[in-house]
C-alpha cells in the first residue's frame, strides 16, 4: 500500500502516477486531498469547472455526468477518467483507490511526495478545496 501526500501537488501530475500504480495491482491512499492544486489562471479555472457542472442533457437530465463538489470525491473522480473502468481490471484498479481529506488516523505508512508533481515555481494555480467552495461546497 502507497500513501501519497498531496499537499502542494500538481492534480494532473499526481492523478498521472496514482493512475498507474492503481494498474499495476497497488492500492494507494491520497492524503490532504484538499491542499492539492490546479494550475492556471484561478478565475479561468472556476468557469471552466461551473460550466462543467452545468451541463446537462435535455431529454433526461438525471442522466448527465455528475461531477463531486467535495474536494476527496472530486480527485476520486478525476482520477477514475485516466483508468479504463469499463473494463474488468480499470474496475479493480479503481477500487483500490482511497482519497481522504486531511489525514485520518487508520492510515498507516510514511507519506510519499510525488515526484515531479511538486508546486515548484508556479505562480498561478488554484487549491481544490478553494475550487470546490467556488463550486458549491459548503465545508
Amino acid at each position: 500500500m502507497i500513501v501519497i501526500d498531496a499537499k502542494d501537488a500538481r492534480l494532473g501530475r499526481l492523478s498521472t502516477f496514482v493512475a498507474k500504480k492503481l494498474l499495476e495491482g497497488e492500492e494507494v491512499r491520497i492524503i490532504n486531498a484538499e491542499e492539492a492544486v490546479l494550475s492556471g489562471k484561478p478565475q479561468v479555472t472556476i468557469e471552466k469547472y461551473n460550466a462543467r457542472r452545468q451541463l446537462q442533457f435535455k431529454g433526461n437530465p438525471e442522466k448527465s455526468p455528475y461531477w463531486p463538489k467535495v474536494p476527496d470525491r472530486f480527485v476520486k473522480r478525476l482520477i477514475r477518467g485516466m483508468l479504463p473502468r469499463k473494463k474488468a481490471r480499470g474496475r479493480e484498479a479503481y477500487g483500490k483507490l482511497r482519497v481522504y481529506m486531511g489525514v485520518p488516523a487508520d492510515v498507516k505508512g510514511e507519506p510519499v511526495k510525488v515526484e515531479g508533481a511538486e508546486l515548484g515555481k508556479l505562480t498561478k494555480y488554484i487549491k481544490i478545496k478553494e475550487l470546490c467552495r467556488h463550486i458549491g461546497y459548503q465545508g
